[in-house]
């Protein structure tokens, strides 16, 4: 069995192997890569990772990475395990540069590579190496995993047509969504499991419920319930097993889940992100608290009872009006891009699940209006926001769009993904999603649920388009400055 090395910045160089490393097959790391040699073992003592503006680190309590655990095996039926999509050296996620090695390094063969959901149609053909880059492209390209859904039944809607660029979906095959996975680790802060919440289960005898003016009677499950059913979920899915996980390896993957924790510690311009006092990196991150509806914009701190604040990230605070050139003013550039964040004002409006749901056709903000969860910028409640990125206007060649009718006023409306609406089959939840934790953002590229930023300055440009904002070019580069840094 070979080992896949990872390159420790400014640490040392291990190399984290187990069930998965045939999975994981390396590129070329540099030179760096071989200084420690391929020290095998089952528990490495930290882990770092390259990527492109510096690196990230993963964190545990107990201060190891155990590639023993039910999270590396493969409990299916075609050699997958949850590291195959969930990679630590992709921050937990997969990318495109990594998963185009293990394609030529397998042929097409590497696990990941299944047509259940690895390629852009289940019935795509994958008998020679061509027709398989070909059948695995929105994998190859953008890291997209194809996720088959139906309507539900009661449903609001119908689905009228779909223009499936794969010959694929439709009303008796159902919905292809293509989307990226997201990362398994920093799921300390999550109110909400998976792009659509569709793990994410109500519970009436739970205390953990939503405070007015939402609906109070609205309560949940905890995250582990929703972790364990996830995992079970995606190892009869995705990894394709006959039989469901015992409750023994649920609690295994997630307790091991649970404990990881990833940040950038390393920028290239920067340096250290833990330097002059400053509060990068991931073990900080694991020291931070989180509760449900933490810093709500609506109702305020549900714990506390404090009004909400912009002000979410304090992550460079020192750094403030730094002074010199070179890593000094890349350090003043991050700290001004942590400022434009928390109170950069924008006009938000058109955005589904917020202005619609709150009666506020115009509702002035900043972008911690959405991510409000300090220190971890996700939303700190279930919260499937559209804010257009399934329109028809932003179709790409290569997705999918599809065209749904209200049953009962014979509306139609396109889209690339219904989103949460094929959980709920409620019209107005169409093209509702959650948004992410923004913690190790660097290294895994692209962005958004279906891959649509390439990048992070992408990102920003989306957003400075969608609503105004009338960001400058200085304004921007900070911004993502500050981002590649978490």
């Amino acid at each position: 069995m070979t080992s896949r090395s990872v390159l420790f910045r400014p640490l040392v160089t291990l190399a984290v192997c187990g069930a998965w490393a045939a999975a994981c097959a390396p590129p070329d790391e540099g030179a760096g890569a071989d200084e420690a040699g391929d020290d095998v073992t089952a528990r490495v003592t930290a882990l770092t990772v390259n990527n492109a503006t510096g690196s990230a680190q993963t964190f545990t309590a107990s201060g190891t990475i155990d590639t023993s655990n039910a999270f590396f095996q493969s409990l299916g039926s075609n050699g997958r395990s949850c590291v195959t999509c969930h990679d630590p050296n992709d921050n937990w996620s997969i990318v495109p540069a990594s998963l185009q090695t293990r394609f030529n390094n397998t042929s097409g063969t590497d696990p990941v590579f299944r047509t259940n959901d690895g390629a852009n149609s289940p019935l795509a053909d994958v008998s020679t190496v061509t027709a398989r880059r070909a059948a695995y492209s929105m994998l190859l390209s953008k890291g997209l995993i194809r996720v088959g859904l139906s309507i539900p039944a009661g449903a609001e809607f119908t689905l009228l047509a779909a223009d499936d660029p794969y010959r694929y979906a439709g009303p008796v095959s159902g919905f292809s969504l293509f989307r990226r996975p997201l990362p398994s680790t920093n799921l300390k802060f999550l109110s909400t499991v998976m792009w659509d919440g569709r793990e994410t289960f109500r519970d009436p005898s739970s205390t953990t419920c939503l405070k007015a003016p939402l609906d109070t009677t609205t309560c949940f499950s905890t995250l582990a319930f929703d972790l364990a059913d996830q995992a079970n979920g995606a190892t009869l899915g995705h990894a394709q097993a006959g039989i469901a996980l015992t409750p023994a390896q649920q609690t295994s993957i997630v307790n091991f889940e649970l404990s990881l924790f990833t940040a950038q510690t390393f920028d290239n311009t920067a340096k250290d992100l833990t330097a002059i006092s400053a509060d990068g990196g991931p073990a900080s991150l694991a020291a931070k608290t989180f509760t449900f509806g933490v810093n709500d914009v609506v109702s305020g701190d549900y714990a506390t009872g404090a009004p909400f604040t912009a002000v979410v990230f304090h992550t460079y605070d020192s750094w403030a009006n730094r002074k010199g050139n070179g890593t000094e003013a890349a350090r003043a550039t991050v700290a001004r891009g942590q400022a434009l964040f928390n109170t950069k004002p924008i006009a938000i409006a058109g955005v589904k699940g917020l202005n619609d749901d709150l009666g506020i056709p115009l509702l002035n903000g900043t972008c911690t209006t959405c991510h409000d969860t300090p220190n971890a910028g996700n939303h700190s409640l279930p919260a499937p926001l559209d804010i257009g990125l399934t329109d028809a206007s932003r179709r790409t060649p290569d997705m999918p769009l599809y065209t749904l009718q209200r049953t009962s006023t014979g509306e139609t409306i396109q889209t690339t993904d219904p989103g949460r609406a094929l959980i709920t089959g409620k019209w107005k939840d169409i093209g509702r999603f959650k948004g992410p934790v923004l913690r190790a953002l660097s290294g895994r590229a692209p962005y958004f649920h279906n891959g649509a930023a390439a990048d992070l300055a992408a990102v920003v440009s989306f957003y400075d388009a969608r609503f105004a904002i009338g960001l400058s070019a200085q304004e921007k580069s900070d911004l993502v400055a500050f981002l590649q840094t978490l």
